[in-house]
């Protein structure tokens, strides 16, 4: 997905890395790597995990560091949302220089308008802008 952000946008956004987490690594080698992940996007304002689904290692890892709070020593809140696609990862790129709270729900909200019924001949049904 960060590949096409990168396609879209022409270059690598700023403050945006993605992290792997196997499926048979050890969470803590898998913590480790993604709280120095977040030391590197940290500017003090926050930081917006995004997880592919709730429940799933990736998620379960990023919520360690959420639930952590100042002890992190991040200096900053943790945000984690599960359930990514691209519309909510383009969403949080397109604002990421919003604050932490804005920007989780523009990018909830992303993630939800980008979830459409092709062919429909019903009106859509979205959520808030």
């Amino acid at each position: 997905m960060l590949g096409f952000a990168e396609h879209a946008f022409g270059v690598a956004p700023e403050r945006v890395r993605a992290v792997d987490i196997p499926p048979h690594e050890d969470t803590k080698a898998s913590f480790d790597r993604l709280l120095k992940a977040a030391y590197g996007v940290n500017t003090g304002q926050g930081v917006l995990i995004l997880t592919d689904v709730m429940g799933a290692t990736p998620a379960n890892v990023a919520s360690k560091l959420e639930a952590l709070g100042s002890l992190s020593g991040l200096n900053a809140p943790v945000i984690v949302l599960a359930g990514l696609n691209l519309p909510m990862l383009m969403r949080c790129i397109s604002h990421r220089g919003e604050g932490l709270e804005e920007l989780a729900h523009k990018a909830l909200l992303g993630g939800q308008n980008g979830i459409l019924r092709l062919g429909s001949k019903t009106p859509q049904v979205t959520t808030e802008k």
